[in-house]
């Protein structure tokens, strides 16, 4: 039977997508229902601004192109519509510690710097590891909110910068850069920085054997690039098609080496096309995770105020339980409506 792969930007943190026509600290084992929804529209904020100050976001349309003519709103009032080139600058409010962009049903946050040079990073910082089809931050002193005026190369591959702030900036991989150890360079006028990384590459083989409605099969997810260990969320976006055995948003580690893979058991429902979507766990940022947490414990139905800063305490004094917050974060996230809470509840989640 023919099988044909198609990849992609994923809605949430840009990754691989396959779909096959039927007859595809770190943490392992099941992960809670993911609690991200699939929007329309993905809008894309660098994790820090400056209050005040000038920034940019991005927008990726349904087809995961970046997208022009789309209406962003943010909290203090703006109203931005993004060019032709999917982008828009605003200024950063001043008035909270964070802010929010919402349009088309989308909804994300970010983090509000005071306007002062003590908020700039004091040293450049990336992710340790990069997905080739993922978009990636870097935060460093020096650059500017207007995103064409700052400038990312990865071994001397230009990248696209999508969203940015004169702390930190989003950018995404060109299609020629290799897996493997990267030199990241970043220049903004009158700033140059550079940083290592590793650049990897995710892929999904196809499930063996063949799915067949009733019966059990498995599939790999590859990585290329490293033989790390390396933690993946593996979401399944096709949950009427296929189940995975445990959840339809499963954490697995790869086993590292030569052949550095994760297998994920699943069992066909029914005849018809199935999506899966990966993408890297990022190491935990108890900081941010914390500040996500306080602002949202404001904004928590009175029941739940308690919890939510009995949480902020734990990501912040106790790192072990960590991944037991990040849970019930996670089941707060799926149980509640849309709304402010929810998005600040949801960063706080991706932070961990």
């Amino acid at each position: 039977m023919k099988s044909t792969w198609k990849r992609g930007l994923s809605t949430i943190v840009a990754a691989t997508l396959v779909s096959v026509p039927s007859a595809a600290p770190v943490r392992a084992g099941q992960a809670p229902s993911s609690p991200y929804a699939t929007w329309t529209v993905t809008i894309v904020l660098p994790p820090r601004v400056m209050a005040g100050h000038s920034a940019t976001l991005a927008v990726f349309g349904a087809d995961g192109k970046l997208a022009s003519g789309v209406t962003v709103t943010i909290d203090d009032g703006q109203s931005v519509t993004t060019d032709r080139t999917g982008r828009a600058t605003f200024i950063a409010p001043a008035s909270h510690d964070y802010m929010l962009a919402k349009g088309s049903g989308a909804s994300v946050a970010a983090l509000i710097d005071p306007a002062t040079g003590a908020s700039e990073p004091a040293a450049t910082t990336v992710p340790p590891v990069i997905s080739r089809k993922d978009r990636f931050w870097i935060c460093t002193a020096g650059l500017r909110g207007e995103a064409d005026a700052d400038n990312v190369w990865i071994n001397d591959e230009p990248a696209l910068v999508l969203a940015a702030s004169p702390e930190c900036l989003v950018a995404l991989p060109s299609s020629k850069a290799a897996s493997g150890p990267a030199t990241i360079r970043v220049a903004a006028p009158g700033t140059q920085a550079s940083v290592k990384s590793t650049l990897v590459d995710l892929s999904f083989d196809a499930p063996q054997p063949a799915p067949v409605p009733g019966k059990k099969s498995r599939f790999q997810v590859q990585v290329r690039g490293t033989d790390e260990k390396l933690g993946l969320v593996v979401d399944n976006l096709t949950p009427n098609v296929l189940k995975f055995a445990a959840g339809d948003s499963q954490e697995v580690l790869t086993k590292g080496g030569g052949e550095n893979a994760a297998t994920i058991e699943v069992r066909a429902i029914r005849s018809g096309d199935y999506l899966f979507r990966a993408r890297l766990i990022a190491a935990p940022d108890t900081a941010i995770a914390w500040r996500y947490l306080s602002a949202a414990a404001a904004l928590a139905p009175q029941e739940r105020q308690g919890d939510i800063r009995l949480m902020a305490k734990r990501v912040q004094r106790k790192p072990h339980e960590v991944p037991d917050v990040r849970a019930e974060i996670a089941r707060v996230v799926t149980s509640t409506i849309d709304g402010d809470f929810r998005t600040l509840m949801q960063a706080a989640w991706q932070a961990l």
